[in-house]
């Protein structure tokens, strides 16, 4: 039992930050424990829209996950219970109070676009190989995050 003594101001606080947890099988998609960027802990959970929390613990994922794929491959979002296949990330936006939205292109190269109710969001990430000549793979969780700082 801890005998720490909490003021209410800090017992409010705690319980407003955002935690994240995760396990993984040694070897098996380890990230390591890094610390939450300021803009997801700038603004309350509590005076967040579902849509607006949503999208920024997404960029979050999406961002972690282009971190361990190699330079012949970008993130992609799989759809399951379809045959809609899979949409390349090349955006993400939220409309408030509880709708998120994907921008990208699908396997043969034409637009789409996903928009989805918080509710049943639902997102399996899945590393495409990288289909232009540029060979240069877009990273756009990274670029997602630089811009979730400035807007803050």
């Amino acid at each position: 039992m801890s005998q720490d003594i909490h003021t209410t101001a800090e017992a409010v606080e705690g319980d407003a930050l955002p935690r994240k947890v995760e396990s993984h099988a040694k070897g098996c998609g380890e990230t390591g424990h890094k610390r939450l960027p300021d803009a997801l802990t700038r603004k309350p959970v509590k005076q967040k829209s579902a849509a607006e929390w949503a999208y920024e613990r997404l960029i979050l994922y999406i961002q972690n996950f282009e971190e361990q794929l190699d330079n012949e491959h970008e993130v992609a979002m799989g759809f399951a219970g379809n045959e809609t296949g899979v949409l390349r990330i090349e955006g993400l936006g939220y409309f408030d109070p509880d709708i998120v939205t994907f921008y990208g292109t699908d396997a043969e190269g034409g637009r789409m676009q996903l928009i989805q109710h918080v509710s049943q969001l639902n997102v399996a990430l899945r590393a495409m190989p990288i289909l232009r000549d540029d060979v240069e793979p877009r990273r756009i969780g990274f670029q997602l995050a630089a811009e979730l700082e400035q807007d803050t």
